[in-house]
């Protein structure tokens, strides 16, 4: 671990050259370019199925749960916010490209299975396809995530958070056209019911489901050290998430919708919620364990790592900031708590042998971000 030497004497890395900012405007092109033609295409498929009228009708309604799905990841997220354009990028790949490729390769089984003479190609579409297809698609933004944006994945909550948003996304997207196929069909009382069963009932199905891929591969990024791991904890999470999907769909299919929800869906989101508030406290754990070793070779003090591990003390300092420095004060408080965070979760997988081969100088860019921030503070009393 990094001692409490000066700073200055690290050069900062850079590139003299145009590169680095050529490559972020193409590859910030490339996606948005990818965003806007699924967009497209997703406007199409919802004006010619469900039309216009019902597609806004039904995305007024299907907003509602997003209002208690995305702030429950949000606050799972709170020891260590993750960058709100990554969040804001996996809600809209789940929103627009993940059921974009699934309306395609879902489309393109069922024509299979009608093909092969199939008794029941929409039955056999919807859970040997959609399961695989739709948790495939999701979960590639989660990866995308894990491989392109490594600092900003730590382990399994980052995963669960990633998924979370991706999962509220595609729901959000699917629900439109069911409530709006629904208003087609059967005006506000056909809503009205698929509203209480989708978004009332059933909110955290895709979520939940997506979870696993999440947790796959918080493992694979927090604990596996061998390639071959981390490919059987992603598989296996992927694997979960299939199976849950599948059990979900198969229960509709057969007219057990209820049962199944109320003997498995139920259990399995209340274990869900219990690893939740587990893995809250053990990210608590962490950040007090590894802050520690930092307090111990002089970069904090130990009750600046009590504050630090403990999200109401954090709450009070950053109230504390806002009050006697103003909003300066207040955002250099968040970048202090959010800046320790990574720090400690780092730490952690640097002594599980995990982490990324840069993980030395984002180690020690962490450590200059932390040294700047706390400057501003210590003898106030706020530390």
């Amino acid at each position: 671990m990094s001692t409490g030497a000066p700073l200055q004497g690290w050069p900062a890395p850079s590139n003299p050259t145009p590169r680095p900012a050529l490559r972020r405007v193409l590859g910030y092109g490339a996606l948005l370019t990818v965003f806007l033609l699924c967009l497209a295409l997703l406007a199409l498929f919802l004006g010619v199925d469900v039309g216009l009228r019902a597609a806004a009708l039904a995305a007024v309604f299907a907003a509602i749960p997003m209002f208690v799905v995305v702030p429950v990841f949000l606050w799972l997220d709170r020891f260590e916010a993750e960058p709100t354009r990554l969040l804001v990028a996996t809600f809209l790949w789940g929103a627009v490209c993940a059921p974009v490729g699934a309306l395609v390769f879902n489309t393109g089984i069922h024509r299979l299975f009608v093909l092969a003479g199939a008794r029941d190609a929409e039955a056999m579409s919807a859970v040997l396809s959609a399961p695989p297809v739709e948790e495939g698609l999701k979960g590639l933004a989660i990866l995308l995530v894990l491989l392109l944006r490594r600092r900003e994945f730590d382990g399994v909550v980052d995963g669960i958070v990633y998924a979370g948003m991706v999962g509220a996304g595609f729901a959000f997207s699917e629900n439109i056209v069911y409530l709006g196929r629904a208003f087609d069909e059967n005006g506000l009382q056909g809503l009205t019911g698929v509203f209480i069963l989708r978004c009332l009932v059933g909110p955290f199905a895709h979520p939940l489901f997506t979870a696993c891929t999440g947790i796959g591969l918080g493992l694979a990024a927090s604990v596996a050290r061998t390639s071959a791991a981390r490919f059987a904890f992603a598989v296996l999470g992927y694997a979960v998430a299939i199976l849950l999907h599948a059990i979900w769909n198969l229960s509709a299919v057969m007219g057990a919708y209820v049962k199944v929800y109320l003997l498995f869906q139920v259990p399995v989101f209340l274990g869900f919620l219990v690893l939740v508030v587990l893995l809250r406290r053990r990210e608590s754990r962490l950040i007090r364990l590894y802050l520690s070793q930092y307090a111990d070779a002089g970069w904090l003090t130990h009750p600046e790592v009590a504050m630090l591990a403990s999200l109401p003390a954090r709450r009070q300092a950053r109230s504390w900031a806002a009050a006697n420095g103003g909003k300066a004060a207040a955002s250099s408080m968040q970048a202090l708590q959010d800046t320790a965070a990574d720090l400690a979760l780092l730490r952690a997988r640097i002594v599980n042998r995990s982490a990324e081969a840069e993980a030395g100088d984002r180690e020690r860019e962490l450590l200059q971000s932390l040294t700047t921030h706390r400057a501003a503070f210590v003898g106030t009393g706020a530390l």
